[in-house]
């Protein structure tokens, strides 16, 4: 019987493999297709259609790079792999750079700082929320970005991630005003230029990514044996 199993496995590997269509005149159909909408919508708004090019060059280097915070926080603990988890890392890093100095900016001319809506309280709500938001994305398989560069693949299960993310999205912009006055409101806001100066701020954070960069290239070597 093994014999027999051997000699058809041998057989199936010398089976010729069908040829793979080429992909390039769906492309070229695709890329057709995007800047027919474009034109389109250049013809009604210059802002729609810089919105369409940013939109579609992002999602293209989203699609190729695989870039997901979801991933980031799982593939350590999963693969050992932290190749995406340091790809955030570097991100933030630049972000903050970046961020800092179009604040910093505003600030020494005497301008308000933009972006301090943003600036939110920080408490038990925080930990929280990250807790119920991470287990829901892990268990989806993605996060926002995740779920709809996998949406763009053609993943079943991501699409319908994506409705309940908008409809989980619009529960939560509804009851958002009774926990932010109950719950929220009450944490204390932190802003670090305001404990640490801006420079030591930027110098605080950076110090604190290339900590956990160190930390996640020494986690992959450890469990990857690399």
């Amino acid at each position: 019987m093994s014999e027999e199993i051997k000699t058809i496995q041998r057989s199936s590997s010398r089976a010729p493999k069908k040829p793979k269509k080429s992909q390039i005149p769906m492309g070229l159909g695709v890329l057709l297709l995007m800047v027919i909408i474009g034109i389109a919508l250049s013809m009604k708004s210059s802002n729609l259609a810089m919105f369409w090019i940013f939109g579609s060059c992002f999602g293209f280097v989203l699609q190729k790079s695989r870039f997901c915070f979801t991933a980031s926080l799982r593939d350590p603990i999963i693969t050992g792999s932290t190749s995406v988890t340091k790809a955030v890392l570097i991100a933030f890093a630049i972000g903050t750079v970046g961020v800092t100095a179009i604040k910093y900016g505003y600030f020494v001319n005497g301008l308000p700082i933009p972006g301090m809506s943003y600036v939110v309280p920080v408490g038990p709500a925080t930990i929280i929320g990250g807790i119920l938001f991470g287990t829901g994305m892990v268990i989806a398989g993605g996060c926002a970005s995740g779920t709809l560069m996998r949406v763009g693949e053609g993943f079943a299960m991501n699409m319908l991630t994506l409705v309940f993310f908008v409809v989980g999205s619009l529960i939560g912009a509804n009851h958002f005003g009774f926990w932010k006055i109950n719950f929220i409101s009450h944490s204390p806001k932190v802003f670090l230029p305001d404990y640490f100066g801006w420079f030591g701020a930027v110098v605080l954070q950076l110090l604190v990514i290339v900590c956990l960069y160190i930390a996640a290239d020494k986690w992959q070597k450890k469990k990857l044996g690399a």
